[in-house]
């Protein structure tokens, strides 16, 4: 007589308490590595913790209104995002409103101050040769310093203030202002050697005109320039808004800035040698050993490594200010160091006036890159949490009430069963809350009121795994069977139904998180975890618990409050193994 096959029912019934170990270190661990960093509480989203709600308008360039389009629209978003992100403030939403608007949603968080800030603020660089300057409404130009940078990087100011002519090499002493007629020669020149006219100039100071290259217009543009260089007055803000933000690259043009002693000064510029996208890397670092605070040195990559060498070479020929050249963030002029030799390192540091904030914003904005168009800001509202806090309270009670209404069902149900269920409920909870505590600092995620939604859409789909489990072992004892086989015997079917039940919620989550935005998300991605620690939760909890109370008398002799009892399920006589009948004796062979 063959032997019975007890293999796979001793691998399936073998060391449950190994799962559950398991998943208690876990929790654990996960429990301890949140109170070790400090998130011992989910991060919040814009709607339940407050924070600012930004309009940005892109602002079309004069004879470029083609430039506002979906591909430029979708690059300002990206770059947003980055620089949001990349000071660390979390849940932040930037997305496109229209053809030209972007809405800006920051929560209110240690650096959304600073992100506020940064969000609209295009951040083109241009490294420009001065071609003059002088200080706006009278006054003398400061005297060239010799705290130059040791490191022969040119030094800086931030927010578009102008050093008091550092010097970008080792050597501290400065030459004699060249005269107007030398000025304006210089003018001359570079428009001469532009090759890319475009606009004439405006009565107003904006930016530079742009003529034919080419003797008497050239001269004439130069006249032009500098004439409307007379007439600049850097110290009226609302004349410094409308200078240096139009002009192209390849033009030169009028610029402000503000020296070390707070006078502001005016600048002709020549046309751009370097730009931003020659920087490869830039960052905030406090220099220490010379004294000068906060910097931002920047890495130049490998092209602008040499231009930057070509441009420094070619201005420390030059006389002052002709030797100078303006590092012009937006339209500003961040600092005109001045050169006597060229500068091959494939580096340069702006210093001066930073503290930390300030300098790990230029750091940032440089980092991420300027933004493929203007925007103004249209509005900026202060979001409360009130409003979100009330809403989650409503939909916290809803959850609660919806739990009370799954615990009543499981408890007149269920009976004895309704322990295991609510236990493995609460796993469930934990695994969620830790997980969702850490993934705040390390990836950024909070919580908002579309996630809590999904967390409790969730808990009916916990218990839908437990209900399907349970059903397939009554099943089982409804056919005769013993608790501790029918346990086993469950588990392979119902494995099958959960597995594809929470596949078909994970995949649902899955496109909703990749075809939506903004607070959506939170919901697709908050349903895709909790679905994902339900097959945790079920495999490593709930089938080794059940197979460790089948062995308790309670549950194992069928009480009638274990919710296993036979009499109440309608079960058939237990199953038992009868012998085969013998073959009948042929009476020929006896």
């Amino acid at each position: 007589m063959a032997t019975p096959k007890k293999g796979r029912s001793a691998s399936a019934q073998s060391k449950p308490g190994r799962s559950l170990a398991l998943i208690l270190i876990a929790i654990a661990a996960l429990t301890g590595g949140m109170f070790a960093s400090g998130h011992t509480t989910p991060r919040l989203g814009i709607d339940l913790a407050g924070g600012t709600s930004i309009t940005l308008r892109a602002v079309p360039e004069a004879g470029n209104e083609s430039a506002i389009n979906k591909t430029n629209m979708d690059t300002a978003v990206s770059i947003m995002e980055r620089r949001v992100n990349g000071l660390g403030v979390s849940e932040s939403e930037v997305q496109t409103q229209g053809r030209e608007n972007i809405i800006v949603n920051i929560p209110k968080g240690t650096n959304s101050e600073q992100a506020r800030k940064q969000v609209g603020t295009t951040a083109k660089l241009y490294f420009r040769p001065v071609l003059a300057t002088e200080v706006s409404g009278g006054g003398t130009v400061p005297s060239p310093s010799p705290t130059g940078s040791p490191s022969g990087s040119p030094s800086g100011q931030p927010s578009g203030k102008a050093s008091d002519k550092p010097e970008a090499t080792d050597k501290g002493s400065g030459s004699p202002s060249a005269s107007p007629t030398t000025q304006g020669r210089a003018v001359t020149d570079a428009l001469k050697a532009d090759a890319t006219p475009s606009a004439s100039a405006s009565d107003k100071a904006t930016s530079s005109p742009s003529p034919s290259a080419s003797g008497g217009t050239a001269e004439a543009a130069a006249g032009k320039l500098q004439e409307q260089y007379a007439k600049l007055d850097c110290t009226d803000e609302k004349t410094r808004s409308t200078v240096g933000d139009t002009a192209k690259a390849s033009d030169p043009t009028l610029a402000c800035g503000q020296n070390a002693q707070g006078q502001w000064q005016k600048y002709i510029l020549g046309p751009a040698e370097v730009d931003g996208t020659d920087v490869d890397k830039a960052q905030a670092v406090l220099n220490t050993q010379t004294g000068a605070g906060w910097t931002v040195t920047m890495d130049f990559t490998d092209g602008g490594a040499k231009k930057f060498a070509d441009i420094t070479g070619k201005l420390a020929q030059n006389q002052s200010p002709q030797n100078q050249f303006a590092i012009v963030l937006d339209g500003d002029v961040v600092s005109d160091p001045y050169v006597r030799q060229a500068l091959t390192g494939g580096n340069a540091e702006i210093s001066g006036n930073f503290n930390q904030q300030s300098a790990q914003e230029l750091a940032n904005m440089l980092t991420y890159g300027a933004l493929p168009l203007t925007f103004k800001v249209d509005s900026m509202t202060t979001v409360t949490a009130a409003l979100g806090g009330d809403q989650l309270q409503a939909g916290l009670i809803a959850g609660a009430i919806g739990l009370a209404l799954v615990v009543i069902y499981l408890l007149a149900y269920y009976r004895g069963l309704s322990f295991i269920a609510i236990l493995s409920l609460l796993v469930s909870a934990a695994l969620t809350y830790t997980i969702m505590s850490l993934l705040g600092p390390t990836i950024g995620f909070a919580l908002n009121l579309p996630a809590v939604c999904g967390a409790i859409v969730a808990i009916g789909i916990t218990a839908d795994s437990f209900i399907v489990y349970f059903e397939r072992v009554r099943d089982e004892i409804r056919e005769g069977r013993s608790l501790r086989p029918a346990v086993e015997r469950a588990w392979p079917r119902a494995r099958r139904t959960i597995l594809v039940s929470d596949f078909v919620s994970f995949l649902a989550a899955a496109v909703l998180f990749i075809v939506t935005v903004g607070k959506v998300q939170g919901f697709a991605f908050t349903l895709g975890l909790t679905t994902l620690l339900d097959v945790v939760v079920v495999f490593l909890f709930t089938k080794p618990l059940l197979t460790l109370m089948a062995r308790r008398p309670f549950f194992a002799g069928g009480h009638k409050w274990s919710g296993l009892d036979p009499k109440s399920l309608g079960a058939q006589p237990p199953l038992r193994r009868t012998r085969r009948p013998a073959a009948p004796v042929d009476p020929k062979e006896a």
